[in-house]
């Protein structure tokens, strides 16, 4: 059997099961391990698979943009032990970046009570949820409003965040992997992301683990751009391994 062959029934037996394991392929082809584990490689840089502890799983696609109302009720638990994690490295007088999104608005309701903070955000939700704080200056980016996000996007947003700087960036995503990075269904919004980047001293990852091990529309940055991230402790054993490995801090709560 020829390489495209094998692969292409490989994939095949992905899509189907979920995931495949090296010495039943072995079995099946009647090659040598080396050989699967070489194709799965092969599979896996190209971002048809994902690699995993003895074989190989699907790739998963976020292609839905979810609204704000459907987000707040998936992994509540999750996000809220994450905002408490992310705000615990705020600091009085720190400047700092919240993305628009269910997470941050967790981090939002645990620093009301923080002293002289400047918080930067494109998101609505996140904003209402700091009005009234008298010790936090809230500086709303302008721009287009998503209604199913409730966040400013456009170049009026990424005008904005270029006459600004911030000690820290909490970025929440939709979906990460490790090859390909973080991304989001909305070019827009992941522009807008990009430009938080680029202003941000540090960039701290906040999403919860059903979002790892999957890949959306329009990427935002590769993982080489992060500094921490902060996600619950039902991380793959496999991704927790890879990014430890890659010298990222990596906090599990």
């Amino acid at each position: 059997m020829l390489n495209l062959e094998r692969h292409t029934k490989i994939l095949e037996l992905i899509g189907e099961r979920g995931k495949v394991e090296v010495s039943e392929l072995s079995r099946l082809f009647r090659i040598s391990e080396v050989t699967i584990r070489n194709d799965l490689k092969d599979l896996h840089k190209r971002g048809l698979v994902r690699r995993a502890h003895g074989g190989a799983v699907r790739v998963e696609t976020v292609s839905v943009d979810a609204s704000l109302q459907v987000k707040a009720l998936q992994r509540a638990d999750e996000k809220q032990r994450i905002g408490a994690a992310a705000a615990a490295l705020i600091k009085d007088g720190d400047s700092i970046i919240l993305d628009s999104g269910t997470t941050t608005q967790q981090i939002a309701r645990q620093i009301k009570g923080r002293k002289d903070l400047t918080v930067i955000t494109n998101g609505i939700n996140v904003a209402m949820e700091l009005l009234g704080a008298n010790d936090i200056r809230l500086v709303l980016l302008g721009g287009m409003v998503r209604q199913n996000s409730y966040s400013a996007v456009g170049h009026f947003t990424e005008d904005m965040l270029r006459q600004l700087s911030a000690d820290k960036l909490f970025l929440a995503v939709d979906a990460f992997d490790l090859d390909f990075g973080l991304s989001t269904p909305n070019p827009e919004e992941s522009k807008v992301n990009q430009a938080m980047v680029q202003i941000a001293r540090e960039k701290i990852l906040v999403a919860d683990s059903s979002k790892f091990g999957k890949r959306s529309l329009s990427r935002i940055v590769p993982l080489s751009v992060i500094d921490k991230i902060i996600t619950d402790d039902s991380l793959a054993e496999d991704i927790k391994a890879e990014l430890r490995a890659r010298g990222v801090e990596l906090t599990l709560v």
